[in-house]
């Protein structure tokens, strides 16, 4: 069975209640939120350097891929939402019950690549919008988006609707910056509307095509939406699922609709103000803005295209950060405190983007920024094919597993999705190979990763097909029944139950007196966390040490007076640490932890102590929200 704590993002699962909702447009907007935030990750900067590429070097003929992108990225989306609603996992997770170990580390690992690669995206774009604005140097504005990677935890701690405010505002921001764009450009409408027409026409066509898929169709956002969806608390009956199934499509449709806005306006701003003119060579961000003046005569065009670009890397930064935490904890298991997984997802992004402005200069950022948008492309089979497999499955998905139709869609659209990356993988290594001073050198490495990729997409292609799922016993809610034996427990004879002077105590004092009863000896443990006292411990003697011990005895007071056996444990210095070691030394045989009073500075230096204390300890550990 899953505990709260081994949920999809636990921190805000099941946090926003849908099933209190008495009318459909009230429901509607309880449901409203997870697909804006799935949606800023396709209008990030590095779908910016795609379009402007593939807009000034082709005009208006490739508007057919984003519409057909954005097809793609709608069935695909509501088959991520699908999952995570019905079976309550995200895509990591499931993948984690239905694949090998090995398996599931290689593609934790590829799709770590591709967050990265993402997160790429987001710095340069950052960094180019406060060049463009401020004329900060590109090597300083990509040292400052070192800071943002706090504004994840700020939102997150004031709830997932806050945040979902937040992006909503961004994506606002953006779209009149893009309105206002489209009135200055004036585009062709005959021209425009023959975009929409499939064509290709040559190689460079077919790498800004997988660029737009990649930036588009974005892998991560297939684990992200399968847990987002899991922030609302449903009905869960089968009527309940189908209906929310229903709202987040309604949310999901609406959000990649203006996702497939923004994008198609630059890609028609960059036809309009650059191929028309002659200027086909313009794949740079910082070129399509100090042009933009200069071919449509408008000094707020470049200003809202920066502030536009801003807006567009900050929003899309959050979504990184959520999907690598999904990643790492479905994956793997691991969860460590998101202020560190930001940081390292932030610092593998900045290294390559250090060395390409020290190494190539700060011309070269533009085609770093289409790069990254093709590797994402590349790892998408591997997020794809796990997902059309695992919402097809009738035993785990029931009623809900794809359709036939669906199931035809999805695959034609995995088809094309690898195609499109064998064909540009064939064809940029034989171009490598040809242009190598020593091409035996990537014979013996470049050659055999790429076919070992090729064999494990097969793999998670085939395996599905011609075995069960494997299932984990320890962490799928649904696995198989097992032989039971019951055994009454003895009555608890010393609960432990730590207190921080907050609301919470009231709630974890009462639970641990219903679990002890009046028979047993009850502890009441609190730590002094302050500077001296982790320097000094038992030897502090402060104003805040001296409150403390008086604010235990007069709870020790107030339940005594109940008739209840209590003793209060007054710890000092690390609460990860102090609390286990009480507990064992008091021979305690339960332990009562209420929800700490710890706030933003405290947590970002402490981090939290659930986790940590409760693998610390060898007994049953009851935690109180």
């Amino acid at each position: 069975m899953i505990t709260l704590s081994d949920k999809s993002l636990s921190e805000v699962n099941a946090s926003v209640d849908t099933t209190t909702k008495p009318t459909f447009w009230k429901k509607l907007f309880a449901f409203i939120g997870p697909a804006y935030l799935i949606s800023v990750g396709y209008m990030d900067p590095g779908n910016w350097a795609t379009d402007i590429a593939g807009g000034s070097q082709f005009g208006y003929s490739l508007l057919w891929v984003l519409v057909m992108s954005n097809l793609m990225a709608l069935l695909l989306q509501s088959l991520s939402a699908r999952l995570g609603l019905v079976r309550g996992l995200d895509l990591a997770q499931a993948s984690r019950a239905t694949y090998p170990p090995a398996v599931n580390y290689l593609n934790w690992i590829l799709a770590e690549i591709a967050i990265a690669a993402c997160d790429l995206a987001e710095v340069l774009g950052m960094a180019i919008g406060l060049q463009l604005l401020f004329g900060l140097p590109l090597i300083y504005g990509v040292s400052i988006t070192v800071v943002d990677t706090l504004l994840l935890l700020v939102l997150q701690r004031n709830g997932i609707r806050k945040m979902e405010a937040f992006i909503i505002a961004l994506i606002a921001t953006i779209g009149l910056a893009f309105i206002a764009e489209m009135i200055f450009a004036q585009p062709n409408a005959g021209d425009l509307i023959k975009g929409f027409v499939p064509s290709l026409e040559n190689y460079g066509a077919l790498y800004i095509a997988i660029g737009i898929i990649g930036a588009t169709v974005m892998p991560h956002n297939l684990y992200l939406h399968s847990s987002l969806v899991q922030t609302r608390k449903i009905d869960r009956s089968p009527k309940g699922i189908k209906e929310a199934i229903k709202f987040n499509f309604i949310d999901t449709t609406i959000a990649l609709n203006m996702a497939l806005f923004v994008n198609a306006a630059i890609l028609i701003l960059a036809a309009s103000a650059f191929y028309k003119t002659g200027h086909n060579d313009v794949s740079e961000i910082q070129d399509a803005h100090n042009l933009l003046n200069e071919i449509l005569g408008n000094r707020f065009a470049p200003i809202l295209f920066a502030i536009a670009l801003i807006a567009a890397g900050q929003s899309s930064t959050l979504t990184g950060t959520l999907s690598g935490q999904i990643v790492m904890e479905g994956y793997l298991n691991l969860r460590i405190q998101p202020w560190l997984r930001r940081l390292i997802t932030r610092m593998v992004a900045i290294v390559p983007a250090f060395l390409t402005i020290f190494i190539l200069g700060e011309g070269a950022t533009g085609k770093l920024l289409i790069l990254s948008q093709v590797i994402l492309s590349l790892q998408l089979g591997f997020a794809v094919i796990p997902l059309i497999h695992l919402t097809s499955d009738k035993q785990k998905m029931g009623i809900f597993a794809n359709k036939l139709w669906v199931k035809i869609a999805a695959w034609i659209i995995a088809i094309i999705i690898i195609s499109l990356n064998a064909n540009l993988i064939v064809n940029t290594i034989s171009g490598w190979i040809k242009q190598s001073e020593n091409p035996l050198l990537l014979y013996s490495t470049l050659v055999p990763l790429t076919i070992g990729a090729g064999l494990l997409l097969i793999y998670i292609t085939i395996f599905p097909l011609i075995k069960k799922a494997r299932i984990t016993k320890k962490n799928v809610p649904d696995g198989m029944p097992q032989d039971l034996h019951i055994t009454p427990t003895k009555a608890y004879k010393c609960v432990a139950v730590t207190v921080d002077f907050s609301k919470s105590d009231n709630d974890a004092i009462s639970h641990a007196l219903t679990q002890g009863g009046i028979n047993a000896e009850y502890i009441l443990i609190h730590i002094v966390e302050t500077a001296g006292a982790r320097m000094m411990g038992f030897e502090i003697e402060d104003l805040e040490t001296e409150s403390d011990k008086i604010s235990l005895l007069k709870y020790q007071e107030t339940i005594q007076s109940k008739g209840y056996k209590v003793r209060s444990s007054l710890g000092f210095g690390n609460p990860k640490k102090s609390i286990p070691e009480i507990v064992i030394t008091e021979k305690c045989d339960l332990l009562v932890m209420g929800a700490h009073g710890h706030r933003a500075i405290k947590d970002l230096i402490f981090g939290t102590t659930l986790n940590s204390v409760r693998h610390k300890v060898n007994i049953p550990v009851l935690i109180v929200k």
